[in-house]
């Protein structure tokens, strides 16, 4: 009988998907300009960091500071977001197109509600943010950057909407394009309004909103005639908010856990805070490409689960998970080899922060597979709705490993930032396990069967 209901709920369960036989070069294709585009918008805080650090540690403190914040307003919009990603991919495999104007609708009408809420709630905070500062005049210039900086939060969750739907369609090279325009247009105007007109840290914040409004306008372009068409339904509302809600819930969460173990590293030393930084943006670069892999799987999944094909979604996490694992080893052998040499280089002759960093590379070589092996199984997870697992037990495993274990290990054992690094690795490997064992033994097959009626039923 749940098969009859499976298949009558799938009106293209015979839909043909180019990429059957070849799911790993579709995964890859759609990965790389992902990578591009978080490579970018690192690039962008980065370059902005290192602009206001010519004028100041003040206005350097306070930017990060304020920094910190702004993203915390947005990061349950972006994760709500990538709800509509799930939605659209499915209905491509569904060959239901006809509901991509109203899930597009759906989402820039959230987007822009929650982006003004931001904006609100950025301008409340504002005022307090130098009773959080050690510095009173770091605290002004936070003030200063995050009053203006909110006022693109809308922006920001704008180009979200868009290019999450921009996924759902098997397009990443759209939102990379315009990734890359949004750099190049704030790195100019940091180097005009902070170092040529002296405005400083509002300089630094007009910068990164143009940045915003135009990737924003870049990829909204090619995507004009899809936004002409665009409806509005209150289903179509719904059913984005509940696929997208446990994303939200779960990154803002598991970015609280983070943020608690880089306070706990700070407070243990300069020393060990300082190595925490350096081998953190050291390890990004065997992190960001599985993260664009987990966001190829989720589009690829989707658009399987569309289609009635769910034997195909083992097949796409095997080569996501074969791709991200071999890349990850791949590091893994480099850092081992070339670990100490690195973190001589990047502490400048430090001996003390060399050694510290070091072993903070050791550590994280017990994880990087692991964490590959992670964030690909949830993407894998939400392209099959099966969001409300991923969400508990990727909060779960943050908030229960994380922070308890780095202040065991870390502030009782006295092992400083190496024992938050092992709380880190406890999390990922045994966060990485559930989800691998829910793919393998098919947890996520009842969500999917429920989008598909969901579909179905939108048919109707």
């Amino acid at each position: 009988m749940s098969a009859a209901i499976e298949s009558s709920a799938s009106p293209a369960s015979s839909t043909s998907l180019t990429w059957t036989e070849r799911p790993g070069r579709e995964l890859v294709r759609l990965a790389w300009p992902i990578t591009v585009s978080m490579i970018s918008f690192a690039t962008m805080t980065l370059a902005s960091t290192a602009f206001v650090a010519q004028i100041g540690s003040d206005e350097l403190a306070g930017v990060g500071l304020a920094g910190v914040v702004g993203f915390g307003l947005v990061c349950f919009g972006i994760g709500l977001l990538r709800g509509a990603k799930t939605l659209v991919s499915q209905a491509v495999g569904a060959q239901r197109r006809d509901r991509i104007p109203e899930l597009l609708g759906a989402a820039l009408g959230l987007a822009v509600v929650l982006g003004a809420l931001a904006t609100l709630a950025g301008h409340v905070i504002a005022p307090w943010l130098s009773s959080l500062s050690a510095s009173p005049r770091a605290g002004v210039f936070a003030a200063q950057y995050l009053a203006i900086r909110s006022l693109g939060a809308p922006l920001v969750l704008v180009y979200a909407a868009l290019r999450e739907a921009s996924y759902g369609v098997g397009d990443s090279r759209a939102p990379m394009r315009a990734a890359l325009a949004g750099n190049a247009v704030n790195i100019g105007l940091d180097c005009v309004l902070i170092l040529g007109l002296g405005w400083g840290v509002q300089g630094a914040a007009v910068a990164t909103i143009a940045g915003n409004l135009t990737e924003t306008c870049v990829l909204a372009w090619p995507m004009r005639r899809q936004l002409r068409g665009l409806r509005w339904r209150p289903d179509a509302v719904r059913a984005v908010w509940a696929q997208g809600v446990p994303n939200g819930l779960q990154f803002v969460m598991e970015v609280g856990s983070f943020l608690i173990l880089t306070v706990l590293v700070a407070r243990m030393s300069a020393i060990d805070g300082a190595a925490h930084q350096m081998v953190l943006h050291l390890v990004n670069v065997s992190f960001l490409p599985a993260h664009a892999l987990a966001e190829g799987a989720a589009v690829l999944v989707g658009q399987a689960v569309g289609a009635g094909k769910d034997s195909l979604v083992p097949k796409v996490a095997r080569r996501a998970l074969a791709i991200g694992a071999g890349y990850a080893a791949v590091c893994c052998v480099g850092y081992a080899v070339l670990g100490g040499a690195i973190a001589q280089a990047m502490a400048a002759g430090d001996p003390a922060l060399a050694s510290r960093a070091t072993m903070l590379i050791h550590v994280s070589l017990a994880f990087l597979v692991a964490d590959a092996a992670n964030v690909i199984a949830r993407g894998v997870l939400r392209g099959a709705s099966d969001v409300r697992y991923a969400a508990i037990v990727g909060i779960a495993t943050s908030w229960f490993t994380t922070p308890p274990l780095a202040y065991l290990f870390g502030v009782v054992c006295g092992l400083g930032a190496v024992g938050g690094w092992i709380g880190l690795a406890v999390e990922i490997i045994v966060g990485a396990g559930l989800f691998w064992l829910r793919v393998w033994r098919g947890g996520w097959r009842p969500a999917a069967a429920a989008a598909r009626r969901e579909i179905a039923g939108n048919a109707v």
